[in-house]
Order: C-alpha cells, then sequence, then structure tokens
C-alpha cells in the first residue's frame, strides 16, 4: 500500500492544511478532523488578507467569488481562487490557492490542494485532490456505498479497513481524471497519472499510470 502514503502522494507544501497530516499515514486519516481544523485556523488567519464572510467562511481577498456561489461554513478559500457560477460548497472545505471550482461542482468535507481543477458540474465528497489534479467535466467521487457500510481500501490482495462510512477519493499530485468518469469509495490514484474518460475506478491506482480501464492499466513509459 506504498502509493497511498501520504509521502508518496502529495506536496504537503502546497496546502494550508500542511499541519493537519501531521502523524497521519494515509491521507484519510485526516477526514473526520478537516472542521475542526478549519474552526481552528480560520479566526487566527490575517484579516488583512482574509475576509470573515457570515459564520466561519474566510475568503482571501484576491479570490473571484461569483454571486450565485452558495458557501456554507466553516471554509477556508486561498489566495486567487476562483468559485465559479452555482457552485455549492456544503461544508467544511479547504480550497487552495489557484483553485478553480467551477459551474454547479459541489464540495463537502474536502481539502483542495493549490492549483485544483474541479471546473465543471463535479461533485467531489469526503475527499482529498492534490497539487494540480484536475477532474474534468462531470467526473465525480461517490463517497458512501450502496451497502452503507464502512469503506475498505483495496490494493490487489492487501485490504485497509478505514472505519470511515463516508470517503471518496484520494487524488495524489497531477493526476487527470477524465470527463464522466466516477470515482468509487475508496478510490486512492497515486500521483500523475490519468484516468481515460468514463472510467469506473476503485481501489489503488499506482503513480505514473494511465487507467484505461480496470484490466488496462499501464505504466506512462509504456504507453
Amino acid at each position: 500500500m506504498e502509493t497511498a502514503k501520504i509521502c508518496n502522494m502529495f506536496d504537503l507544501n502546497q496546502t494550508m492544511a500542511k499541519s493537519l497530516f501531521d502523524g497521519c499515514t494515509y491521507p484519510w486519516e485526516v477526514l473526520p478532523n478537516i472542521k475542526s481544523f478549519i474552526l481552528e485556523v480560520g479566526p487566527n488567519l490575517d484579516p488583512d488578507e482574509y475576509d470573515k464572510v457570515g459564520e466561519d467562511v474566510w475568503i482571501h481577498k484576491t479570490a473571484e467569488i461569483f454571486p450565485s456561489a452558495y458557501i456554507h461554513g466553516p471554509v477556508i478559500i486561498g489566495k486567487g481562487a476562483k468559485i465559479r457560477q452555482c457552485a455549492f460548497i456544503r461544508e467544511s472545505a479547504i480550497v487552495g490557492d489557484g483553485a478553480t471550482v467551477g459551474n454547479s461542482t459541489e464540495l463537502k468535507n474536502v481539502i483542495l490542494f493549490n492549483g485544483v481543477e474541479v471546473p465543471h458540474y463535479n461533485y467531489v465528497g469526503d475527499s482529498i485532490l492534490g497539487y494540480k489534479a484536475h477532474m474534468g467535466a462531470g467526473a465525480i467521487t461517490s463517497n458512501i456505498k450502496a451497502d452503507r457500510k464502512n469503506v475498505i481500501v483495496k490494493d490487489g490482495i492487501e485490504e485497509i479497513e478505514t472505519g470511515l462510512r463516508k470517503f471518496g477519493a484520494m487524488l495524489g499530485d497531477y493526476v487527470e481524471v477524465g470527463c464522466n468518469s466516477v470515482l468509487n469509495p475508496g478510490t486512492v490514484i497515486g500521483k500523475h497519472t490519468n484516468i481515460y474518460p468514463l472510467s469506473s475506478v476503485r481501489g489503488v491506482i499506482p503513480d505514473f499510470s494511465i487507467y484505461k480501464d480496470k484490466n488496462n492499466v499501464v505504466a506512462k513509459n509504456e504507453d
């Protein structure tokens, strides 16, 4: 399960939530703590840089927020981020510097590292997206199993019981997810990996790979 370790997925210098990962091995371990982290950090943000808007919502003064976007705290939106038309940020979201949350995209209990793009009709719930990860139009994270049981991360024959009933996907730095793909509960995608459009993905996908389908995952240098 080396691919799924925090140290192999993310450049933690590309998120204001770096300290939240301290003492953790796998990124999903921080999901239950996103809300409390925002509530602790938010009030201490520099008021010369961040505006407090409503209850427990902190927005960097350089962020661009469209009037039709809905933002419910606790939320922190970073420098130069763009929250576009009809975006729906439900709660417990950290939107990194330069990130884009697009038209009709919904966020809930997430960390978007700096430069992340979820620009068109995406749902991202109980998930972490690494530096400059990008989800194509209509791609979503499915964050709860049909049987409502706890999510298990599977990498071949190796399994890790997460203890989490809601867990969408972990995307490493520079991951590209094709349009209209579904990332099933407990999906972990290693850094620099590309997912073909219209894919249904589950389990751990190696870094520096191209995912064509569940039986056809190739290293980039083999394609």
